[in-house]
């Protein structure tokens, strides 16, 4: 087998492993309640070893999949595990990336095994997860204010439901049932990724099985060692920022330097900015997944992607800072600050390889909630949305219009649904265009979307790129900024881009997310 080519039946047992992770997701999404699991998809789905190392993971969320390994790890100290046993967590200096994504692992027992012969591990962001704000994404100072902290416990103990622990946790959600719905999916999904794996194994056998998943991980250390080595040596340096925290703190610097030294990467973040009181304080689960997933862009999309991809890269975090969060400093905010990382790091990568790095894509997941109370329903609603913004331009195309880039990758929610599962309304949802940056490869325009409100209710913004537009890169013209706005009675006024507003019905949200950055000198 060469180090560039795997042989027959390595790529079979790479599809065969990640089919399992695929099909839990499926399973996830047809099978739960929610618009923003059922039509957004807002889940990943992976496959771990015994011992809790990735080796497969369906192509769902980058920031979900890669600080999936840091759940795993945590989990492992809850052994011994027993058939049928599903544990859940929250808690993101343990799990990952913020409160309202929750992540379930499960052991898969073969032969008679006394000890998991894998794991298989889930996330999905519920749309409220209790804390002062419906949808728990609105501003705070503390990990308490914005909801149900959750450390790895049981939800089912061999196989039985936990009722303590489902009833402690419908308790502190504004969407019982809702919330509910999507978590016993989210369980299920693991009793198929349970059968998969058991039928593969009676298949090849379990040996078999275990030196396939390490070959994987070895074939995807020897790729990503080969993509590092074809980067000039060197140290290079890049420094982005982000508008605010929302209360107050402007200007928020995220520093890298990336050194390559033949066929290794070292990835420092010194010089960042110290802890915010705002929620963009990212844990290191965060950080190291959005280098992972950079690093993951430079390898070819065959590659199956594993564990073995984050062997060759050292990643060096300063203590108690926007890169480094420290327990209990909010962290919701922690999904913009890793659309910033990767912007930090692709300017850095640029200064080594100006002619395949893109410009800068939209920067933010322009998150919105609404919830309140629907009076035509008789209950409570929460609802979440991310809005696509504009993709950076590159050597060889214009960026995309209006599309989910880097650390995202959900859909939306069809304006069909969306009205007829909430008291909301949709006026406009359309390209903004022109909004891309000029450049030989212009970057792509963002999204306008407006909602009117029915009801009185609760909305949250949570974005970035309000100030200063996504950066062009080899001369090309930077994007325009976002904007948001409020129309009601009152008239027309700006909001923050991190912000909750008290609605009126009738009262309208207008969001313009920003435009890509485009790459090249325009052409006279």
């Amino acid at each position: 087998m060469s180090a560039e080519r795997p042989a027959a039946d390595l790529s079979i047992f790479a599809a065969l492993f990640g089919s399992v992770a695929e099909e839990m997701g499926r399973s996830y999404c047809l099978s739960s309640l929610s618009p923003n699991i059922k039509e957004r998809q807002d889940y990943s789905c992976g496959v771990f070893d015994g011992r809790g190392r990735m080796v497969a993971m369906a192509p769902h969320i980058p920031l979900h999949l890669g600080s999936m390994p840091a759940a795993a790890r945590n989990v492992l100290g809850l052994g011994p595990f027993k058939r049928g046993d599903v544990i859940i967590l929250n808690d993101p200096y343990l799990s990952g990336t913020h409160l309202p994504d929750v992540t379930m692992v499960a052991p898969v027992f073969v032969d008679g095994g006394e000890e998991p012969a894998f794991f298989t591990v889930s996330r999905g962001h519920q749309a409220d997860i209790g804390g002062s704000t419906p949808g728990s994404m609105g501003a705070a100072r503390e990990l308490y204010q914005e909801g149900l902290i959750i450390p790895p416990v049981r939800l089912y103990d061999g196989g039985d439901l936990v009722e303590d622990v489902r009833s402690v946790i419908l308790a502190n959600v504004r969407t019982p049932e809702e919330r509910w719905g999507d978590l016993r999916a989210q369980a299920a999904a693991h009793a198929i990724g349970d059968e998969r794996l058991q039928g593969q194994v009676s298949r090849f056998g379990l040996e078999t099985c275990w030196q396939k998943m390490s070959e994987l991980m070895d074939y995807t250390e020897r790729m990503t060692r080969l993509a590092i080595a074809r980067i000039p040596a060197g140290t290079y340096e890049f420094t982005d920022y982000m508008d605010d925290d929302g209360f107050g703190t402007q200007r928020i610097g995220i520093s890298v330097r990336v050194s390559v030294r033949g066929d290794e990467l070292t990835v420092d973040f010194e010089g960042s900015s110290p802890l915010v009181q705002g929620s963009l304080n990212a844990t290191a689960a965060v950080t190291t997944s959005a280098v992972h997933y950079v690093v993951r862009c430079l390898l070819p999309r065959e590659v199956p992607a594993n564990e073995g991809s984050a062997r060759p890269v050292t990643v060096v975090l300063p203590e108690r800072s926007v890169v480094n969060a420290a327990a209990p400093h909010a962290v919701a905010g922690s999904i913009e600050t890793a659309q910033r990382i990767v912007d930090a790091l692709l300017g850095a990568l640029g200064e080594a390889l100006p002619d395949e790095m893109p410009a800068a894509s939209n920067g933010s997941m322009n998150n919105i909630t609404f919830g309140g109370w629907d009076s035509e329903k008789g209950k409570a609603f929460s609802y979440y949305e991310t809005v696509g913004g504009g993709g950076g331009g590159s050597r060889g195309a214009e960026g995309a219009d209006a599309m989910h880039s880097h650390m995202t990758n959900t859909l939306n929610t069809p304006v069909e649904v969306l009205e007829m599962s909430y008291p909301l309304r949709i006026l406009e949802y359309a390209v903004r265009e022109g909004s891309g940056g000029a450049g030989e490869h212009a970057g792509g325009s963002g999204t306008r979307r407006s909602w009117q409100a029915l009801v009185p209710c609760t909305v949250s913004l949570l974005g970035d790129r309000r100030v200063t537009g996504p950066w062009g890169a080899r001369g090309g013209e930077a994007g325009q900024p976002g904007r948001d706005r409020l129309v009601g009675e009152a008239g027309e006024r700006g909001l923050g881009s991190k912000e909750s507003v008290q609605l009126e019905a009738g009262d309208v949200v207008i969001m313009e997310t920003p435009g890509g950055g485009g790459w090249g000198s325009a052409r006279a």
